[in-house]
């Protein structure tokens, strides 16, 4: 049996990435900030004996807004942290999956694909991109075999309610009203399980270094992602925006997801509205 790392197994993905892979039938190995702060743990230690044939990295700090109020904390934890799980990598000779983040900022063109520029708007995603150039370089110079995985905008079963799509949905189920900020960004939503599915076929990339970008191939503004909530549902409530529109906001996002379907063989199987459903489903059996 192949033991595999999984960093960052107490987050939404990493959760969900473990659970698959035990299913399908990996050893597979838990490192989470209970077990100690990724910036200071020493990896080659840690783990010297334990025969990895690869790592999933997904340890990081995950929301945007904290990271303008604490920047240095998510360079810390991206880059640093990534650090140290190249260096388990460079001396064992294991092969790497990082999750990075949507870096394209406003895009100039859509869909976006991975050779389109890097615009990195938040110190999150500037951390991500300075932690992928990291990856490139451990790759080309000290032959660590990498793949970098791009999600657009995630949502599933168990994500926190601060999050667009389980906030919209709480309110669908529960309040008399909807209330949301801005009712026009367009969003690509990938759903949970067509992640996972996509981080395991990295498992089987041959390429020595290689990024995807992981999304629907379209995507829904916020108006819409309401009204096929309350459609599913059989609700009408009614609507209110605070028309509030986000500093430097960006309207539109679609990603080209040919590279993750040529090179992998990865499709995304769940259409949106299966998703809500299979989320509202989770709600009602819980």
């Amino acid at each position: 049996m192949k033991t595999i790392l999984v960093t960052g197994v107490s987050g939404f993905i990493g959760s969900a990435l473990v659970k698959q892979l035990k299913f399908i039938g990996f050893d597979v190995l838990e490192f989470n900030s209970p077990k100690g702060d990724i910036v200071e743990c020493d990896f080659l230690t840690e783990y010297k004996d334990k025969k990895i044939k690869h790592i999933f990295h997904l340890a990081s700090k995950t929301f945007v807004p904290d990271s303008w109020e604490n920047p240095i904390e998510f360079y810390k934890t991206s880059v640093i942290g990534t650090g140290n799980v190249l260096e388990l990598c460079r001396e064992q000779n294991i092969s790497l999956t990082f999750v990075s983040a949507y870096l394209y900022g406003l895009p100039e063109k859509l869909p976006i694909s991975e050779v389109d520029k890097v615009k990195s708007n938040n110190p999150y995603a500037h951390s991500k991109y300075l932690t992928e150039e990291l990856c490139r370089f451990y790759s080309e110079y000290y032959g660590v075999k990498v793949t970098i995985v791009r999600p657009f905008n995630i949502y599933g079963k168990k994500q926190k309610d601060m999050f667009l799509i389980p906030y919209i949905i709480n309110q669908v189920l529960n309040d008399d009203k909807i209330k949301v900020k801005d009712l026009n960004p367009k969003r690509d939503y990938i759903y949970i399980d067509d992640l996972i599915n996509g981080l395991v076929k990295t498992l089987n990339n041959k390429k020595s270094f290689s990024i995807y970008n992981f999304g629907s191939g379209v995507s829904f503004s916020v108006s819409e992602i309401i009204e096929k909530t309350q459609n599913i549902v059989g609700t009408n409530k009614k609507v209110i925006s605070e028309k509030n529109e986000r500093k430097n906001e960006i309207m539109d996002v679609v990603a080209d997801i040919s590279k993750a379907k040529n090179d992998l063989g990865w499709i995304p199987n769940f259409t949106f509205e299966q998703g809500i459903k299979e989320i509202i489903k989770d709600l009602e059996d819980e």
